[in-house]
Parts: structure tokens; sequence; C-alpha cells
């Protein structure tokens, strides 16, 4: 190691267990969900997003707003918040 400690391998104490496994939900994780946006605003691919609420419109369809990451410009990205249209959706 580089100070010529004790290698990680070697720190643990005999008998230790190893912590437990997190669930699925944790406590407290929020109201966000995963999902894939199938219509980004910069018009790329599919991409991962977090759905953070429901909502429906006037003409009562379901929108989610949704935070994702979008290409500005070759190379720069941004992150972008918005309502769209559940059909352009879908859960990861």
């Amino acid at each position: 190691m580089g100070r010529g400690g004790v290698p990680l391998h070697a720190r643990t104490r005999p008998g230790a267990r190893p912590p437990e496994p997190a669930s699925a939900e944790p406590r407290g994780a929020g109201p966000g969900k995963h999902c894939w946006v199938r219509a980004p605003v910069d018009a790329g691919p599919t991409r991962p997003g977090l759905l953070l609420e429901w909502r429906k419109d006037a003409s009562g369809r379901w929108e989610g707003r949704v935070v994702y990451a979008a290409e500005l410009r070759p190379g720069v990205w941004a992150t972008v918040e918005e309502w769209l249209a559940a059909d352009l959706l879908s859960t990861a």
C-alpha cells in the first residue's frame, strides 16, 4: 500500500459480518422513480430519467414531470426538467 500500511483486505475483524444488503425501496428514498424518456428535447435516443410526479393536463391525459440529461451542443450536456405526456415515458 502507499505508506506501508495494512492492506484493505486485512483490515476486517475476525468474525465480522458484511453489512445487510439495502432493500429495493430504502426508507426515505424520496418520490423519484427511474424511467425512460423516449422523446428527449434534443431529439436524441431514449435515455434514462427520473420521474418526480404525475398530473392530468386540461384534457384529462396524464403527464409526468421528469429530469434527465440532454445534449445542448456536441459534447455539452445540461439537466432538463419538463412535463411529458405519459406515452413518451416508460418504466425502467
